[in-house]
């Protein structure tokens, strides 16, 4: 297969930020947060507490332009001021509809010089999809392949997260 039709199907980015792992973990756990930081991300309604644990679900919503969708998330991996992941299982405009894999979204916390190391990644759920049809709704949904995409809204997303943290921790 040529390079140019390959997919990237993994993108991860880290920071180091100036507070301990357990705050900054407490902030990423909370999804309501993420508004805050993403380039994308407008919002999360949450049933239960906050930080989300294992198995807790959530319905996050985004926009991108004039286009908005909700998805349907649940918490993979909750460890205090270690790790928080979820996977994105539904997508839909207003509401999400229907169980299909979209993507996985993982944060990893570590001790590090000057504080902790913050490495988000994300990994795309459409593995099924031939690369033709997941380039082709690229293009239409980002201008771009999602790799590309994601890679910039992840950088965007921890610098964001950066001068926050640093500014009230």
């Amino acid at each position: 297969m040529p390079p140019e039709t390959r997919r990237e199907l993994t993108v991860s980015d880290s920071v180091v930020i100036a507070v301990d792992p357990l705050t900054a973990w407490e902030q990423v756990a909370d999804p309501t947060q993420m508004p805050r930081w993403s380039p994308e991300n407008t919002g999360a309604r949450v049933a239960g507490g906050r930080p989300l644990a294992e198995g807790e679900t959530f319905v996050g919503t985004s926009r991108r332009g004039r286009a908005r969708w909700s998805t349907e998330c649940v918490v993979r991996r909750s460890v205090p001021g270690e790790r928080f992941g979820f996977d994105v299982r539904g997508w839909g405009l207003g509401r999400p509809r229907g169980r299909f894999p979209v993507a996985r979204w993982e944060y990893a916390f570590e001790p590090a010089e000057g504080g902790t190391r913050v490495t988000e990644t994300w990994t795309d759920g459409r593995r099924a999809w031939p690369d033709w049809l997941a380039h082709a709704f690229d293009r239409a949904a980002a201008g771009r392949p999602f790799a590309d995409f994601q890679r910039r809204n992840i950088r965007r997303t921890l610098d964001k997260l950066k001068v926050e943290l640093e500014a009230t921790g």
